[in-house]
């Protein structure tokens, strides 16, 4: 039957009012959403901001071939020739003479505390042996654990010798160098992104893990309309707090053993540190990223803005502290905000333990540097939430 013949009067204007009725409803479901967008106003913000973010930090701070690379010097003689050396090593802008250590306690000390990626050692008697045609060796050591950040630096050094002698007058054919430079990658030997990758990966799921599970502890509550009871219990804010993040604390170290684990049985991760040191620091990490997650919770009004608010504190951690792309390559500015990021303290860490075998004296920075950031997370959690029940 035609949609004329089903109309007494034998016209279609039903149907045409139907398809009106269908945009004009579909109209105002559009004006309902962009009024409740704009009134979210983290949301709104999450649209502005995330995008300006990464075009920012891709832009500006991300560099994957970095240069001035923090280098110690061992010269264990001042000659002409090791001047010119060093020179040379530093107009390839890979290298910067950060740090001039007299020993090789202290030489290797730096590489075992990250506090330099590369060290120089001259030896004493150099231009003697250079004049007299022995081809002695400098030693450039790499901290190879971001094999990154030392691949082009070290692939850079096969130049240095004929430009070190444009300005000394030392015999030399080509083909036949009156020194050798020895590049030994330390800790990482073969360039294996996966013993960099896998330690990287405890603290950025940790990260993300205990931020998500914590910001979201008290927006539930909320929302379920069980906080009301919580508050009319005789309990402090401290004990709150304590009471919802120790839980998350047993969670996130079983996620770290199970990483770690699995690194080491499928993956040949080594781990040449103390394990106690390692569950002990990661420890303090985890309860670190519960106090910021729980800050969130007090700033938020529901599981969503919760969410989004753990995804713009995120973003710039994975970017900025060294898990993707080589923290010394990066901008001054870019690294300032890397330090305020409890990841890029972490990474650092169980990097240095796993692969190095650095001890608790190494890594005495790092380690204060988490516990200040934890310290401020709890007190601005603390007062938060304290404002929250008032």
């Amino acid at each position: 039957m035609s949609a004329e013949e089903d109309h007494p009067t034998g016209r279609i204007a039903p149907i045409q009012a139907r398809s009106f009725g269908f945009l004009r409803r579909t109209y105002a479901m559009l004006v309902k959403e962009l009024i409740q967008l704009r009134r979210d106003r983290l949301t709104f913000a999450m649209i502005i901001i995330i995008p300006v973010m990464q075009l920012l930090l891709f832009g500006y701070a991300i560099n994957t071939t970095p240069r001035h690379l923090p280098t110690a010097v061992l010269l264990q003689e001042d000659s002409d020739l090791g001047r010119s050396i060093l020179k040379a090593l530093e107009n390839t802008s890979y290298f910067k003479f950060t740090q001039q250590v007299h020993t090789v306690a202290e030489f290797d000390n730096l590489l075992l505390s990250g506090k330099v990626l590369f060290g120089v050692e001259i030896p004493r008697g150099f231009e003697r042996a250079v004049r007299r045609g022995e081809r002695p060796a400098i030693l450039v050591a790499a901290d190879a654990t971001d094999p990154v950040a030392a691949g082009s630096a070290l692939s850079a050094l096969g130049a240095i010798v004929q430009t070190a002698l444009e300005h000394d007058r030392v015999a030399g054919e080509p083909g036949d160098p009156p020194f050798e430079i020895r590049a030994h990658a330390r800790y990482n030997p073969a360039a294996s992104s996966r013993l960099n990758i896998v330690p990287g990966l405890v603290g950025t799921i940790l990260t993300m893990t205990m931020l998500i599970f914590t910001a979201l502890s008290v927006t539930r509550e909320i929302e379920r309309g069980t906080m009301e009871n919580l508050l009319s219990m005789p309990i402090t804010p401290v004990e709150v707090m304590l009471g919802k993040i120790l839980p998350y604390v047993v969670v996130g170290f079983i996620q770290a053993s199970l990483i770690i684990g699995i690194g080491v049985l499928l993956f040949g991760v080594p781990v040449r540190g103390s394990l106690a040191m390692l569950a002990l620091l990661s420890t303090l990490f985890i309860t670190t990223n519960l106090a910021i997650g729980y800050t969130f919770s007090t700033l938020v009004q529901n599981q969503l803005q919760a969410m989004q608010a753990s995804m713009m504190f995120f973003l710039p951690s994975i970017l900025l502290s060294g898990f993707m792309f080589p923290f010394a390559g990066m901008p001054a500015w870019a690294q300032i905000v890397g330090e305020c990021l409890p990841l890029t303290h972490y990474l650092r860490i169980v990097r240095a333990i796993m692969l190095k075998g650095s001890t608790l004296e190494n890594l005495r920075y790092d380690t204060l540097a988490l516990a200040a950031l934890m310290l401020v997370a709890m007190t601005i959690a603390v007062t938060r939430f304290r404002r929250t029940l008032d």
